[in-house]
């Protein structure tokens, strides 16, 4: 498999603070990969650099050999790359209709002309748009939501609703910024069913952070372990999980996962 995404000797400071230390990791395409860590490693600040919200100080972030750096999030968005976030960023008085919708807004090709005059283009374009934003619903399992503001949803709809929203940009490479937190294990049985069904229908890498370690070690085929910024681990649940350095980096020396 070819790599999708590249981070070389990837840095982040914030004045004399290092949050990402000279990190350098790979994705395979079609694959599903996680980056793991304890509380303040730097993974929310590795995934806030690859999706364009922070730029930064050094380093490499590549998606099929375009680089990232520099690059606004809407674009970003465009090579193909999304993603969803820990805390929940949801419109929370629109539909879950509209908010899918919402999530095409970097795909649109239709100007302001268009929207005004309704043109035919336009009205084509709301139509694909409208298409591809139930084929997502659908997909999640919230169909039966459809109509239903995003803050009137139980809280593991509204995950998956941010799920629906992530493809309807059609991504490459979808970013999920703990995914299962806040979900019964029934929703995380239901979760994992659906990041398999993900890469398999859309054909979508995936790149995980995640706090759940039953979940990880199901479903990861690579781990990326960091420490305060740094790597210390990388390979899959079997090696990575049972790494002294991985150890003692969660639960101290004389503890064991």
């Amino acid at each position: 498999m070819t790599d999708i995404l590249k981070v070389e000797n990837l840095t982040l400071k914030f004045g004399g603070l290092v949050a990402v230390n000279d990190l350098t990791f790979t994705v395979k395409e079609n694959s599903i990969s996680s980056i793991i860590g304890p509380n303040g490693a730097g993974k929310t600040s590795v995934f806030n650099m690859i999706t364009g919200f922070y730029t930064p100080t050094s380093g490499k972030i590549e998606l099929e050999d375009i680089s990232l750096v520099n690059k606004k999030p809407s674009q970003i968005t465009q090579l193909g790359l999304t993603r969803t976030f820990q805390n929940l960023r949801l419109f929370p008085n629109l539909s879950v209709l509209d908010n899918v919708k919402s999530g095409m807004h970097s795909r649109t090709k239709q100007s302001l002309i268009g929207s005004i005059f309704h043109t035919k283009a336009q009205k084509t374009e709301e139509k694909l748009i409208e298409e591809i934003a139930f084929k997502c619903i659908d997909f999640v399992g919230i169909h039966k939501y459809i109509n239903r503001a995003a803050k009137n949803l139980p809280y593991g709809a509204q995950r998956y609703l941010e799920i629906a929203r992530a493809l309807a940009t059609q991504p490459k490479l979808l970013l999920l910024d703990e995914p299962a937190a806040g979900l019964n294990f029934a929703e995380k049985q239901m979760l994992i069913e659906l990041i398999y069904q993900i890469r398999k229908e859309f054909n979508v890498t995936v790149l995980m952070i995640e706090h759940d370690m039953g979940l990880i070690k199901e479903i990861s085929e690579n781990i990326i372990v960091i420490d305060y910024g740094t790597k210390i681990a990388e390979g899959t649940a079997e090696s990575v999980l049972t790494n002294p350095k991985v150890i003692e980096a969660y639960l101290g020396k004389e503890e064991v996962i």
